[in-house]
């Protein structure tokens, strides 16, 4: 790229967002931290599962992991009487 378009790109981006101060490198970007993870066993598949420590129920020999949850479609409508 030129150098003129890399100043057109620029003013685009400041014109969009003023607070943008140009690329500064990868090693400054800022990422927002990650949720603390552990490792429980589901109670339906018996796989050991990295999920954040937030989502784990108090007994974790009732952990039921994602995959193994119902979705809507498999989930038996009650109103229906069955």
């Amino acid at each position: 790229m030129s150098r003129r378009k890399d100043i057109e790109r620029y003013l685009r981006l400041k014109q969009q967002n003023p607070d943008y101060a140009g690329y500064r490198g990868s090693v400054t970007v800022e990422t927002l931290p990650q949720p603390e993870l552990e490792s429980v066993i589901c109670s339906v598949c018996g796989r050991k599962r990295n999920v954040p420590s937030d989502t784990i129920p108090d007994d974790r020999s009732n952990f039921v992991c994602m995959s193994c949850q119902p979705t809507d479609d498999e989930k038996p409508n009650l109103a229906e009487g069955g």
